[in-house]
């Protein structure tokens, strides 16, 4: 087994998000990017490319299906925010290490869990990083805030 710091690759052209140490792949899932496609802009709800790190994890207590508004867990009963992308299970806020993705933090954009699994593998969201909620508290549990993340085309 190759040691090394554990990594998070995106590939956006294969909506796949990849788990690594080292050389050794410890988990693959599929995702769904941005149905807008990608880029930084301040509202464009596309999603960022380059080099991130998992600045905060929100929600390791939560139950699956937890939805989150402003990542703070709904309480049951509570009624759902008024949004097609609801962030559920999950949050893993990412923040960019590049002049071009600097302000992907103040955009908000997370990996993390929805309601759209039947989505997943094609470009769906609003910008974030989409997965299956199972899979979202599979990836949560398996890495640590500061984990570098790139997300390429």
């Amino acid at each position: 087994m190759q040691s090394g710091r554990t990594k998070i690759d995106i590939s956006i052209h294969d909506q796949l998000l990849t788990v690594k140490r080292g050389d050794e792949t410890l988990r693959s899932y599929p995702v769904s990017s941005s149905r807008f496609g990608l880029g930084t802009e301040e509202g464009s709800m596309k999603t960022p490319t380059g080099r991130f790190r998992i600045a905060e994890k929100i929600g390791g207590s939560a139950p699956s299906g937890t939805v989150f508004q402003s990542r703070v867990p709904l309480k049951p009963g509570d009624p759902f925010p008024p949004s097609e992308d609801l962030v559920m299970s999950r949050i893993l806020w990412l923040d960019g290490l590049e002049e071009h993705n600097a302000n992907t933090r103040e955009r908000f954009i997370y990996i993390h869990g929805t309601k759209h699994e039947d989505k997943i593998g094609s470009p769906a969201s609003h910008g974030c990083i989409r997965m299956r909620n199972a899979d979202v508290i599979d990836l949560f549990d398996l890495v640590d805030e500061d984990t570098p993340v790139v997300i390429r085309e």
